[in-house]
């Protein structure tokens, strides 16, 4: 059976593969600019690991509790969101042009996943319609589909950003009260359990655990301050990222309140992560799940495939944007490979019993603050999924969620930084209101409805931005000139009819087209509505360069 799954990925992908490789190679290299300790930021130099070893291991830290609790909203095996995680980190950061981005199972996925398996009746077969959706994802990379990332304003991305961050916050400062009624992947407004984001706040601060309060806030102290401390710091202390120790300081403290007796230690299950632990190989090969190809024929298979195709990538689309303004390098990332990337890891991770997977906001902003600067530190982070559920998953299952909440609320912190509202104020109102729509939103919603919102808003400004641009009107006596400042289309109609209208009846009027590349068809035609009706006003038109 593995050896059939096995080839049927390979007769998809592999050639795919062995076409980009070397290019992938040189495209992931960052010629940019030079580290600290000078020489080109390139892992075939191996340079990259002062940056991306630690960063690939804050976001494992981060990635694990994230893929269990996906994995556990969306009503399937908890193991299918680890293997999702492994297959985004190792197949799809390999194959991705973007050097700071990490893919895994997305939380706006969930509900889709949920509905699906019940809809479909078995896990195996939503399986079969993870695979079609990522062959359904490599053809809209084929055919240029990227393109539609380009058509998000700046303010909507820079606003879905500022907001992830606000809800991150809100999300795990009930998870570092030692409050975990709701999964720690979770970032809709609406909660599974009945409550909001603000209500399920409210409960946790009226019944908070002494233990998680002090894990959580010796967790942030301990971050904080190594982040002033570490640039001091030499040799491998330097390279010691402060969520790892983070981390190692809230597991010696639980260990320490057990070894007390202390009413402080964290031992309900739900308070720690829930790691699958396989005894051996051949137990962790039995945690897999194989598609069951007999459904590919199902119509409502292809329904779920294309659903998930779409909004898997458009969540993509809208994370890789969000990467690249993240990037310290700026560097753009080609969206079309993405798909095609994000395509055959979906293909692989339904092959081998994942989750679907999406490039995710919260994870590349883990990675990015965790000081990542090329492609492997989300390589590492897969890589580091993988040994950890095959070798010391019993350690991990002794991390507080209050430990891991604390490293998420200072990446929160640093997505929405107030300078950054004040700096979009300073921009003024066209692009300070889309971006605060798309702030409240994504809070009080989710991210893609959110994002849609402040989408719909920002065009709105574009078009307002353009429909008082375009055209420039003067008059000396009855002489009127009316010149296009730019490319015109329907949306200066009602602008040019307005503008036309105020032209009193005999006057001399020129309408000027020379500066304009393109006028659109609805322009043309209020034209020449105006020509007909000029002389009825004993009003002579002239037209130039139309």
């Amino acid at each position: 059976m593995w050896y059939t799954y096995t080839k049927l990925f390979e007769f998809n992908a592999t050639g795919w593969i062995l076409a980009m490789t070397a290019a992938a190679m040189q495209a992931q290299s960052v010629t940019g600019p030079q580290g600290a300790g000078g020489g080109i930021l390139d892992p075939s130099k191996g340079n990259f690991f002062r940056y991306d070893g630690p960063a690939g291991t804050v976001v494992f830290l981060v990635a694990l509790p994230l893929c269990l609790g996906i994995a556990l909203a969306s009503g399937a095996p908890l193991f299918s969101g680890i293997i999702a995680g492994i297959v985004g980190g190792i197949v799809v950061s390999f194959l991705s042009a973007s050097q700071v981005s990490v893919t895994g199972p997305a939380a706006g996925l969930s509900v889709i996943v949920a509905t699906a398996i019940v809809s479909l009746g078995s896990f195996p077969a939503f399986l079969t319609a993870v695979v079609l959706a990522g062959a359904l994802q490599f053809l809209m990379g084929v055919f240029r589909l990227g393109l539609l990332a380009d058509y998000v304003p700046n303010s909507v991305i820079k606003g879905m950003l500022a907001a992830i961050g606000i809800v991150i916050v809100l999300k795990q400062i009930p998870h570092a009260l030692g409050r975990d009624e709701d999964y720690i992947g979770d970032f809709a407004f609406l909660e599974k359990s009945g409550l909001n984001t603000l209500t399920d706040l409210l409960a946790a601060l009226s019944a908070p655990h002494p233990g998680a309060i002090v894990v959580a806030s010796s967790s942030l102290a301990v971050m904080l301050v190594w982040e002033r401390l570490q640039p001091r710091m030499s040799g491998f202390l330097r390279l010691t990222p402060g969520p790892l120790l983070a981390v190692a300081l809230g597991l010696a403290l639980n260990a320490l309140f057990r070894a007390l007796g202390s009413s402080l230690v964290i031992t309900e299950r739900e308070h720690l992560v829930s790691l699958p632990v396989a005894g051996s190989p051949r137990e962790f090969l039995q945690f897999l799940t194989f598609p069951d190809f007999t459904r590919a024929g199902d119509a409502n298979v292809w329904i779920v495939a294309v659903t998930l195709a779409v909004v898997a990538s458009i969540e993509t689309l809208l994370s890789i944007e969000a990467a690249d303004r993240l990037d310290p390098f700026h560097r753009i990332t080609p969206t079309n490979r993405e798909l095609m990337a994000q395509g055959i890891g979906n293909m692989v991770s339904g092959l081998l019993g994942g989750l679907p997977i999406t490039s995710v906001v919260v994870r590349t902003s883990a990675n990015v603050f965790a000081g990542a600067r090329t492609w492997m530190s989300s390589f590492i982070h897969g890589w580091l999924l993988l040994l950890s559920v095959l070798f010391f998953p019993k350690i991990l299952n002794q991390i507080p969620l209050s430990c891991l909440a604390a490293i998420l609320i200072l990446v929160g912190y640093k997505l929405a930084k107030p300078a950054l509202f004040r700096a979009i104020y300073a921009q003024g109102w066209s692009q300070f209101l889309p971006f605060l729509i798309t702030v409240l939103a994504v809070v009080f919603t989710d991210l893609l409805k959110g994002v849609l919102v402040g989408f719909l808003f920002g065009i709105f400004f574009v078009i307002r931005a353009n429909h008082h641009a375009a055209l420039t009107v003067v008059n000396q006596d009855r002489h009127y000139l009316v010149r296009f400042n730019k490319d015109a289309s329907f949306v200066n109609k009602n602008e040019l009819r307005s503008r036309l209208r105020r032209i009193p009846g005999g006057a001399h009027v020129i309408i000027d087209a020379t500066k304009a590349l393109y006028i659109d068809h609805d322009i043309r035609e209020a034209v020449e509505d105006y020509l007909a009706l000029a002389p009825y006003r004993n009003i002579t038109v002239e037209l130039r360069n139309f």
